[in-house]
C-alpha cells in the first residue's frame, strides 16, 4: 500500500469547468471517493487535526457533509448528528437562517441533538463563502453545546469563507484552491 500525499488527494479531485453555471469551476469530489486509499487519507487526514480535542459528536452539514461525517465520527468514537435542509427532520428543530448570492436559505438542527457542553465537531465537503458554515455554528451554539472546531475537505480562498468563522473554534480545510 503506497501513502498519498495532500497533492495526491488533490490530483484526484475532477475541475468541472462552468458548472453550474458559465465561470464557475466545480471541484468534484466523487473521482476521489471512489478510491478506498484516497477515502481514507481524506477521513484520516480531517480526524487527526482534532486527534488532541474530546469530541462527542460530529455534526455533518447535508449532504455532503454526512459523506466525511460518519466515517469521522465512527473512527473518532463520537455520535453523529445531521444538520439538514429545512422540513426534513421529524421532531422539534432550531433553525437558522443564512444569506446567499440572490435571497436566503435555511438549516436546522434537532432541538434534543446534542447535549450541553458536548464537544462537537462540524463537517462540510466545502468551505466556499461561509454562510452554510456560519449557519451550522450557530445552530450547535443554539443547542448548548461546545463547538470546538469544522473540518472541511476543500476550501475556496478567494471566497474568504473563513472570516466568517472566527467564532466556530478551530477551522480546517485539507484541500485549498
Amino acid at each position: 500500500m503506497t501513502t498519498l500525499t495532500i497533492q495526491d488527494v488533490k490530483n484526484k479531485i475532477r475541475n468541472v469547468e462552468n458548472f453550474p453555471k458559465e465561470g464557475i469551476i466545480f471541484r468534484d469530489i466523487t473521482t476521489a471517493l471512489k478510491e478506498p486509499e484516497t477515502l481514507r487519507i481524506m477521513i484520516d487526514y480531517l480526524c487527526d487535526q482534532f486527534k488532541d480535542i474530546k469530541i462527542d459528536y460530529v455534526a455533518g452539514i447535508e449532504s455532503r457533509g454526512f459523506i466525511f461525517g460518519m466515517p469521522m465520527a465512527y473512527k473518532m468514537n463520537a455520535g453523529f448528528v445531521p444538520i439538514r435542509k429545512p422540513h426534513k427532520l421529524p421532531a422539534e428543530t432550531y433553525s437558522q437562517e443564512y444569506a446567499l448570492e440572490y435571497g436566503t436559505d435555511k438549516i436546522e438542527i434537532h432541538k434534543d441533538a446534542l447535549p450541553e457542553g458536548a464537544n462537537v465537531l462540524i463537517v462540510d465537503d466545502l468551505l466556499a463563502t461561509g454562510g452554510t458554515a456560519e449557519a451550522a455554528c450557530k445552530l450547535v451554539k443554539k443547542t448548548g453545546a461546545n463547538l470546538v472546531g469544522i473540518a472541511f475537505l476543500i476550501e475556496l480562498e478567494a471566497l474568504q469563507g473563513r472570516e466568517k468563522l472566527n467564532d466556530c473554534g478551530k477551522v480546517v480545510s485539507m484541500l485549498k484552491y
